[in-house]
């Protein structure tokens, strides 16, 4: 089993950053990938970065087209987790952020943290 938990969500003034980190815990090794979704109510969840995992591909990002530029997923995996530097926050990316986690040939993320806040005012 793989255990995710995220923090640093937060209340932000739109423009300003905040960094989310999810710590990751139990199978590590079933990790592959690791991901930040975010929800708004009544909206489709969406994936917002990812990145892998492992000594050797490790490293590798990706990004929602919307982010792109201001948005920056990273690990450390001596901690094992990821981070999402949220910079240049909009009202409208005030959403539930949740960390995601699966192997390559997974056809859905089988790992879920509970989620955390980010509020944007304008």
């Amino acid at each position: 089993q793989v255990m995710l938990v995220e923090s640093g969500g937060g209340l932000v003034q739109a423009g300003g950053s905040l960094r989310l980190s999810c710590a990751a815990s139990g199978s590590i090794a079933s990790i592959d990938v690791l991901g930040w979704y975010r929800q708004a109510p009544g909206m489709q969840r969406e994936l917002v970065a990812t990145i892998t995992t492992g000594i050797t591909t490790g490293g590798t990002s990706s990004y929602q087209d919307s982010v792109k530029g201001r948005f920056t997923i990273s690990r450390d995996s001596a901690k094992n987790t990821v981070y999402l530097q949220m910079n240049v926050l909009k009202p409208e990316e005030k959403d539930v952020y949740t960390c995601a986690a699966r192997r390559w040939d997974a056809a859905v993320w089988p790992y879920w943290g509970q989620g955390t806040q980010v509020t944007v005012s304008s």
